[in-house]
């Protein structure tokens, strides 16, 4: 029985850990993705006479939609990479739901598969809900 539980926490312990580097390495992955959008960002527009900020100005309706995001990453337009970089960065906790949900299964333990379903749930519907896709 003690072999059983130490095989256990092993097994959490090794679940925690490919979680945090699964964090670790979206968050790094799309920090490096704003950073590349930001330079060509500054390198393209960088010496153009400062913008009037008394007036709002929005993102262009391009950048609001995924297919928009992915047409102004793939055309290298330096906000279209930003905002990929920004898409990335809110996904990466939503990988980290579906590996634990995966996790989980794979455990058989249906109680925390349906807590991590209810909130996979409530996380997308509220990212998700209010795009234009």
């Amino acid at each position: 029985m003690n072999q059983k539980i130490e095989s256990a926490s092993l097994h959490e312990k090794d679940v925690e850990k490919t979680v945090g580097k699964l964090l670790r390495t979206g968050v790094i992955i799309a920090s490096l993705v704003v950073l590349a959008g930001g330079v060509l960002y500054l390198k393209k527009f960088g010496g153009l006479a400062r913008p009037d900020y008394h007036i709002f100005k929005g993102e262009e309706s391009s950048l609001v939609t995924f297919n928009g995001i992915f047409k102004g990453f793939f055309t290298a337009k330096p906000a279209g990479i930003i905002q990929f970089g920004v898409l990335l960065l809110i996904l990466t906790p939503i990988f980290r739901i579906l590996f634990s949900l995966v996790a989980f299964a794979i455990e058989k333990d249906r109680l925390y598969v349906c807590i991590t379903l209810i909130v996979l749930s409530i996380i997308l519907a509220s990212t998700f809900g209010g795009l234009n896709i």
